[in-house]
């Protein structure tokens, strides 16, 4: 057996991982300025306290950067937690570095927006709310650092006015490039949900159809049963007219037909045989298929290519698989019997079955649509046989699209993934 995939990252998983990120730059830069601002600029900071607060949210950035190696879930309590911890490291920061004068303190604001565009509106509220009420306390106490009015370069660029401008590109930079990430994360898992409701939609419609389908072959082999009993008491009355005869007997076994395609239908829905596909060689599953396709459709002409070079690529495959690629020959075969040309090509994740008719190809008005609901390009046909083909094709992994070929008919295009070698399914 294949040893499972890791579990790809949630949503909050991944924001986490980006504000460490954040966090790990930020605080950089900080402890950057504050040597410069000590060792060059000559700034009289209480040194002990103004490092012990870097050191600190360092030893917090590590621990969430182990945290974030365990396998438990990010929960939207705890992201907003370690927002509030960056909120309250900032503020100790700020209180010994000139407080509501520090150019920086403007930083409050990614804090803020990363909530804005990560969290419930609740836990942004309080985000917001923890920055301001900081942000207030820093304008009345702080520890004043008078170096930052002194003029720079000229007497009109003070540090203060250089701290503004240079934390105004930091901050645009990390609110550009991270928030971008963090809101591209919530637009993946919409629609990652989105096709998570159309699947578990089209799984109820199967099951739908399925219901539907087992109770008609309930209802129909009563009436059967019945048309067999008279047959038989017909056949015995009509005994000494041979032209009668011959033709209950043709009566008789076409009733004989239906209640063995009813039996053949509720055998072939046995759960327990959907349940374990049988791993075969692609290239010979397909011709064996095609082969009992040409005994049901004798008017067709067709060519096979094999495209792949390298390597035999094999399939898992079961009664509903094949039915679902009879189904879509069938397409074919209805628009244009003649010369139909079905090419197998592979790669190493998938193996990809092309069938090319010369019909009148398909409408781009129902183009997107076949497959996801009823809908038929014939004209008594009820979509149902394409329905179920997507359906079961989509419960492999695989997934069908339709074109209009460029020089005419339909290119129908089939995806499967290839099983492991020594597979077990």
């Amino acid at each position: 057996m294949q040893p499972p995939l890791p579990l790809p990252l949630s949503t909050p998983n991944r924001n986490l991982v980006r504000l460490t990120l954040i966090r790990g730059i930020s605080w950089t830069g900080f402890l950057g300025a504050i040597v410069f601002g000590i060792e060059v600029l000559g700034f009289e900071l209480r040194t002990v306290p103004v490092i012990s607060v870097i050191i600190a949210m360092g030893l917090i950035n590590i621990i969430t950067w182990w945290r974030l190696s365990r396998p438990r879930a990010v929960t939207n309590t705890e992201y907003l937690l370690q927002l509030l911890v960056e909120v309250a490291g900032l503020a100790m920061l700020f209180y010994f570095t000139g407080g509501a004068t520090n150019p920086v303190i403007s930083y409050y604001l990614v804090p803020v927006t990363i909530a804005a565009a990560t969290l419930p509106w609740l836990y942004a509220w309080i985000v917001a709310s923890a920055a301001m009420a900081c942000y207030t306390f820093l304008m009345l106490f702080y520890d004043r650092v008078p170096e930052m009015s002194h003029g720079l370069m000229s007497p009109d660029i003070s540090l203060h006015v250089l701290g503004m401008w240079l934390n105004f590109g930091l901050s645009a930079g990390l609110v550009t490039f991270f928030i971008y990430k963090m809101a591209l994360a919530l637009r993946r898992r919409d629609m990652a949900l989105s096709r998570t409701r159309e699947t578990v939609l089209r799984n109820e419609q199967v099951l739908a159809v399925a219901t539907q389908a087992a109770g008609t072959a309930h209802e129909l082999g009563t009436p059967l049963s019945t048309m067999a009993v008279l047959l038989s008491e017909m056949r015995h009355d009509a005994k000494g007219d041979p032209a009668l005869e011959e033709d209950i007997d043709l009566l008789r076994q076409q009733v004989d037909t239906c209640k063995s395609r009813l039996q053949h239908l509720v055998e072939n829905a046995d759960r327990r045989r959907l349940a374990e596909p049988e791993v075969r060689p692609a290239e010979e599953w397909l011709r064996y298929l095609i082969q009992r396709w040409l005994v049901l459709r004798p008017d067709v002409t067709h060519r096979i290519e094999s495209l792949g070079k390298r390597g035999s690529p094999e399939l898992a495959v079961d009664t509903t698989l094949d039915q679902a690629l009879m189904n879509l020959l069938n397409n074919a075969a209805d628009a244009n019997p003649n010369d139909i040309l079905i090419s197998l090509d592979w790669n190493h994740e998938e193996v990809i079955i092309d069938i090319r008719d010369h019909g009148p190809g398909v409408t781009m008005a129902i183009a997107d649509q076949l497959g996801d609901t009823f809908v038929s390009t014939k004209s008594k046909g009820m979509g149902i046989g394409l329905f179920l083909t997507h359906a079961t094709i989509n419960r492999f992994g695989g997934g069908v699209s339709l074109y209009n070929h460029e020089e005419g008919g339909t290119l129908t295009e089939v995806k499967l993934p290839r099983a492991l070698a020594g597979q077990t399914v």
